[in-house]
């Protein structure tokens, strides 16, 4: 398996870096710094700069799997009564906009693997069941996200590229905090399993880490 991994220098997206490596599948991923983990080829890239999308297609050769990892938790101040805007926009630019925008720059990677696909790292926190008013710049990313990429896998199902959201749960990792149920490990050997799983009868869907249908 060839796959590409955004934001792989910490937490989930490192972890899953270390799971594939150590199935022996060829393992590329983005960072915008910090240091990357072994047995990864990293490429430098900033998910605000979307001109910078297509040199990074040019690099890294045909993909079977891209898994759109990385993202913020935006301003400090997201509440629907104090808002920093520009810090809500950056939000929605970087958790909703870049991983529209990269995936459209790795189709023709994609298309160029053995059956291609995409995942998408969603949250939980996107669900529309939740009447919760923190953290809402982020919220309102992550069901924006889930969005764009449900009409990206309308789109692409003709070909026959399944693109599908994960709700990876509540990990322990620097966004998720110290007391957060889930390992970051055994989330991302399940989200590996996923990706190797996935099929296009699954294509659009909202999935937990471990493969199983979750409600938008």
């Amino acid at each position: 398996m060839k796959i590409l991994i955004t934001g792989v220098n910490r937490g989930l997206g490192r972890a899953m870096v270390e799971a594939g490596v150590a199935r022996g599948w060829e393992v590329q991923g983005t960072l915008r710094r910090g240091d990357a983990p072994s047995g990864v080829v990293a490429h430098a890239l900033d998910m605000g700069e979307f001109d910078t999308f297509a040199d990074l297609a040019a690099r890294v050769g045909p993909l079977d799997c891209v898994i759109l990892n990385a993202g913020i938790i935006g301003p400090a101040m997201q509440s629907p009564l104090e808002m920093d805007f520009d810090g809500f926009a950056e939000t929605i630019r970087i958790n909703t906009l870049a991983p529209l925008a990269l995936a459209q720059a790795l189709l023709p990677n994609l298309r160029a693997g053995k059956g291609g696909r995409i995942l998408a790292i969603s949250s939980q926190m996107a669900w529309m069941g939740y009447r919760k008013p923190d953290r809402i710049a982020y919220r309102a990313s992550k069901a924006a996200l889930n969005k764009v990429m449900q009409g990206l896998a309308t789109e692409l199902e003709p070909e026959g590229l399944p693109v599908a959201l994960i709700d990876p749960g509540w990990v322990r990792t620097d966004m998720g905090g110290a007391q957060a149920d889930r390992d970051p490990g055994d989330v991302a050997r399940e989200i590996l399993d996923t990706a190797g799983a996935l099929t296009l009868s699954q294509t659009g869907a909202f999935l937990h880490s471990d493969g199983r249908p979750r409600p938008f």
